[in-house]
Order: structure tokens, then sequence, then C-alpha cells
């Protein structure tokens, strides 16, 4: 029986069933955007950790960093004794956010927290409870967080019932007949028959759809959540945990849109591997919350913080937003070209910097999702050796997330790996 194997076997033996694995790949080591197993086999990254690693796995410059903050110490409870740089992190980050308003930060551990944390921020400003959020959106596990994703399987099914007040739109995708006026719309229906803007504390989106399968939101659509958002006194809240750290091209995919959430969530890439999320708006909103109403035991790890000041470090010096940018147009290229030779399989190609995905279809049929294909592309990327990732609502979209540090060749050896596994299975 192979390492691998026996290595599943185990974690089967005493891991809940609950906390699955995509593949019984065990990892050794890693490098930028290649993994090898505890067999030796090699792999090429299009996950990255789910958009965690932007930096590319184990880059040089971030163990350096950690080790050196683990000679000093490891944990004194940012609350309790703080240290240097977790101000240096929250100066740089403010100084980072969109727009021109003063602004003000805290650091949690998980993006479920940074989530639940920007709520607790929002209705302590506004006196309000009601939140608005996404079908499709994505904001964690916690039962708050499961409440506001608009995603039932596997995140919802079987954990209910969830928070009340929270309110469900439409995410305009025109690709499934959902336009930005249609939202927009059930918008104002939702103010008219379910909750006045008067009670409702936040409205919580996405720029670009993470699990819920890789959809843009149009930056006139959000120009107009801002402006309604301002009109009716609702914190608006941008969820940046799979989008930023230069994922999409920009250091924060709002920034296509040209506007100044109130407040924003970060997480996955702003460590390069290390537990770290936070919450950045507005300084007179963040100030709502009364002295200790936030934070965590291991809020402000200082290894994450290290490494995330490290990494706000690489992505200006080794220009990660253009190669995000040089990667999607690789990405997209390739995609193109296998949605013109397949199209009854291949339904829509899309991205946003490097944030890319294709949409897998029976017939070419919007209607006919295929998540069989998808599922079974996953398992055959793994054979090939390259490292897939689904999402979507219906389990029908193959998303793309390279290290932003992923040499081009790399990328491309990978996207022709994909094409033979496509080509093996329809």
């Amino acid at each position: 029986m192979s390492k691998n194997r026996q290595l599943q076997q185990r974690k089967d033996a005493v891991f809940a069933r609950g906390m699955g694995n995509m593949a019984a790949v065990y990892v050794d080591h890693a490098r930028n955007n290649e993994i090898w197993d505890v067999e030796g086999r090699r792999y090429i990254d299009f996950a990255a950790g789910i958009a965690v690693v932007n930096t590319g796995h184990s880059h040089p410059r971030i163990t350096a960093a950690v080790a050196e903050q683990l000679s000093r110490f490891s944990h004194t409870c940012a609350m309790i004794t703080p240290y240097e740089t977790v101000v240096e992190l929250a100066e740089k980050l403010v100084a980072l956010a969109p727009g021109e308003t003063a602004k003000k930060a805290i650091f949690v551990t998980t993006g479920a927290e940074a989530v639940e944390n920007a709520v607790k921020i929002a209705r302590a400003h506004t006196g309000r409870s009601g939140v608005i959020a996404f079908n499709g959106g994505f904001h964690g596990r916690t039962n708050l967080t499961m409440g506001l994703t608009g995603k039932v399987a596997p995140y919802k099914a079987g954990f209910g019932p969830f928070p009340s007040e929270i309110y469900h739109l439409p995410f305009p995708n025109e690709y499934h007949g959902v336009t930005a006026e249609q939202s927009l719309k059930a918008l104002d229906e939702l103010f008219h028959c379910d909750i006045e803007p008067g009670r409702v504390a936040a409205l919580i989106i996405e720029p670009v759809q993470g699990e819920g399968g890789f959809y843009l939101a149009p930056p006139a659509f959000l120009q107009r959540l801002r402006a309604i958002c301002d009109q009716h006194g609702i914190v608006l809240i941008c969820d940046e945990i799979q989008t930023g750290f230069a994922r999409t091209g920009k250091l924060f995919a709002t920034e296509y849109s040209g506007i100044e959430p109130d407040l924003m969530t970060l997480a996955k890439g702003i460590a390069g591997g290390f537990p770290l999320s936070a919450v950045v708006g507005k300084a007179d909103i963040m100030d709502a919350a009364n002295p200790g109403g936030l934070g965590g035991t291991y809020a402000a790890f200082p290894l994450a913080c290290a490494a995330a000041l490290e990494v706000l470090n690489i992505i200006e010096e080794e220009q990660l937003c253009n190669k995000a940018l040089a990667l999607g147009k690789l990405m997209n290229t390739r995609l193109s070209a296998l949605q013109a030779k397949y199209p009854h399989h291949i339904g829509q190609v899309r991205n946003l910097g490097a944030m890319a995905a294709m949409e897998l279809v029976h017939d070419g049929d919007v209607d006919q999702p295929n998540a069989e294909l998808t599922r079974a592309m996953v398992a055959r990327g793994i054979e090939k050796g390259i490292i897939l990732l689904s999402c979507g609502v219906r389990g029908n979209v193959i998303r793309f997330l390279p290290p932003l540090t992923s040499p081009l060749e790399l990328v491309g050896e990978g996207l022709d790996l994909l094409e033979q596994a496509l080509a093996e299975l329809i």
C-alpha cells in the first residue's frame, strides 16, 4: 500500500468525517508553485492553499522574517503586551486601503473571525441589527458566517438554525441571466417587504465571488451599492478575503470599481500561509466598539504579523500585481482556446487577474451544469500532477489560483496537463 494511502487510512480513523480532504496527497515539501508528496511525486499547484500563498510556498524572505521573529518570541497576546510589528502592519494596511478617509484596523486569526467582527463593528456603529448578503457568497463556517453564506452544500446543510435578520439578494450574473438592475430591484423590494433600510446595519459583498463560482461584481453595480448605503446609513463591507493581496491584479479587487468600502475583511493571502486576518475600515466606524469588544487570544499572532509585513514588501518589490495580470492573460488565453475546442463542455471562461475559472456544462447549456465532469477533472488532475479546485453553487466550476510568483512556463505546463485530462474525460 502506498504511503499516501496509509496516511489516508490513518486520518480516516481519527478525523471527523466533516473535515475531509480533496485528495489523498500528503505533502512532504513545497517550493513556489510546486508541491512534492511523501512518495516524491511532484504537482503543479493551481490552488495556492485556496489563495493563501500568493507569494508562493516557502518564500525565502517570509521564512527568514518568521525565523527572526521566532528567535525573539512567539506569543504574548497583543491585547496584553503588544509589539512593534503589529503596529507597523496596521500602519501599512490603513495607508494601502482604498479611499481617502482616515482608517483603522484590527487583527484576528481567520477569515470567518474577520467577517464576524466586521458585522459586530457595523452593528455597534449603527445601532441596527439587519445584515444583507448575496446568493452564492461565502463568508465562513461559523454560525453567523454560515448564515451570511449563500451556498447550502456543504457549508450550511444540517447546521441550522442560523441567526435572524440576515437577508440574501441575487448576485448580478449575466451568464446566468441575472442583471445588475434585477439585483438592485430585489434590494428595493427587500426594503419594502422584509426590512426597512433604517434597521439594516451592513451589506456585505465579495468583489469577485470565491466559493460561489468566481463571478465578478460589475463596477457600476458596486458604485450603485455604495450610493444606496450612503443614502441609508448602511455600512458597506467588502469581503476581500479571497480577492485581496494582488490576486486580481490590484492590491484589492474593490479598486477596480473606484469605491471606498466602509469596512474590508482581509485574510488568506495576507501573511503568506500564516494564520492572520484583519478588518480595515473608516476610523469613526472602527472605533464604535468598546475596548475589549474585539480581539482574541491569538489575534495578531506575532509570527504571522512578521510574515504579513514581508508579504507587502514582496508584493511591491516583485511587482506581483503585474505578475497576476500576466498570469491571468495566459490562463484566459489558454482556457478560451479550450472553450473554442470544446464548446459543448465549457460554457464560460472568466478571470480577473490571476483569479480564473471555467464553467463546465452539458451541451453548451448554462442551465445544465456538469458537476460530474468537474469532479472527474479534479480527480484526473491529481493523477496528472496538477492540483485543481472546484467551486460554484452547482459544483461545476474549475477555479485557478496559482501563486502569483509562478513562472509562466510552469503554469503553461500545468495547463497542458489540464488539456490532456479534459481530452481523456470527454
